[in-house]
């Protein structure tokens, strides 16, 4: 036999396979606290920028420089403020993700069809219900394709945590980058992380196609 392929060894998968385990984890939780902290601020930025029109540009101008702003600079601002913990990656997360949740939330509920909503009006459907009950469903399948976008995102940005310690499976990455024996590790975690934003990619397909089984048949209808 040969010698063991140094890019991936079996062997070294599985004597640390709790490893992984645990760096899978902590991707995972802090994923979902990203992006849902990042829905929070985007949904009322969101309504802010579709009720007053003039606030469009500049909310999603703003969000947009902060998309730019590099990933280590962002965590290294937020280190004074949050120190090394989980907050700083989690905030910054979020904010990579506000551009694409506002931007999502506005042309959803743009595209919800005037005569729907007029047809509520009638009806007597205040502002709030009207939002609630229609708009928002309506909204949905739009909303959910940014929060997909968002997450996937997410999950390949939150390997940068791995310099405050908080990168999920990007601390195995790093630490393989620090030691000259450590390919498998990186192309190990790396396939990891590729792997989970795939799996997160399905399961919000198939949540988006439960949720919005109305949307398939229009466009079947369409088609």
């Amino acid at each position: 036999m040969g010698p063991p392929n140094p890019w991936f060894s079996w062997d070294w998968l599985s004597r640390n396979l709790d490893d992984l385990a645990e760096a899978g984890r902590q991707h995972v939780t802090i994923t979902l606290a990203a992006v849902a902290l990042a829905l929070v601020i985007a949904f009322p930025l969101a309504l802010v920028a579709r009720r007053f029109r003039r606030t469009e540009g500049p909310i999603l101008a703003a969000a947009g420089i902060l998309y730019t702003i590099p990933s280590l600079a962002l965590i290294g601002a937020l280190w004074p403020v949050f120190g090394l913990s989980p907050a700083t990656v989690v905030v910054a997360l979020a904010i990579y993700a506000l551009l694409v949740l506002v931007r999502n939330v506005v042309v959803g509920l743009d595209g919800v069809p005037p005569e729907v909503t007029d047809a509520a009006r009638g009806m007597g459907f205040s502002a709030r219900r009207l939002l609630w009950r229609v708009e928002l469903p309506l909204a949905l399948p739009a909303v959910l394709a940014g929060v997909r976008v968002a997450t996937v995102s997410t999950i390949g940005l939150l390997t940068v945590g791995a310099y405050v310690g908080y990168g999920g499976f990007g601390n195995l990455i790093l630490e393989g980058f620090s030691r000259s024996t450590g390919r498998a590790e990186v192309v190990t975690a790396s396939l990891a992380c590729v792997a989970l934003a795939l799996v997160a990619d399905g399961l919000l397909l198939l949540l988006q196609r439960r949720l919005t089984p109305w949307a398939r048949r229009r466009a079947g209808a369409d088609a």
